[in-house]
């Protein structure tokens, strides 16, 4: 029962990063120059499954001799399309023509993303309230 909260703990953690690098992204989402003179990229978490190894565990174990224990960030990945240009000829950034390239973040996406985000992480805390309660009704059967 406990590797169940185990697992959606790390689903809470994996969407709070999620949630962090999304606020990140908003708030640099008309930010021209970063300290390296660069036009900032959306940042993108990359998530992959957290396994265990439970060789000789015989119960629940999948192929291999590993089970899940839920979710970890490989890593934190940039946005790799292009740049938006918007025409801002009194812009500092600008180019010779008065294009300014701007980050390849969508504020509306990052929005729609961020409620996808929240909807995880509650059903994640909705998970973990089960848990408990399914425990406290397995120590209710003994009395």
């Amino acid at each position: 029962m406990f590797k169940g909260i185990d697992i959606s703990a790390s689903g809470l953690t994996a969407q709070r990063l999620r949630m962090d690098t999304i606020s990140s992204n908003i708030a640099n989402a008309e930010t021209t120059r970063d300290e390296d003179g660069n036009t900032y990229r959306r940042k993108i978490p990359i998530f992959k499954e957290k396994l265990e190894n439970q060789m000789g565990s015989g119960l629940g174990s999948t192929a291999g001799g590993f089970e899940s224990a839920g979710v970890e960030i490989s890593e934190i990945s940039e946005d790799q399309s292009p740049f938006r240009l918007e025409y801002r000829p009194e812009h500092p950034d600008a180019n010779e023509e008065g294009y300014v390239e701007l980050p390849n973040v969508s504020v509306m996406t990052e929005m729609v993303n961020m409620i996808d985000a929240s909807r995880a992480y509650e059903a994640n805390i909705q998970a973990i309230s089960n848990y408990k309660s399914m425990a406290n009704s397995a120590l209710n059967i003994s009395t």
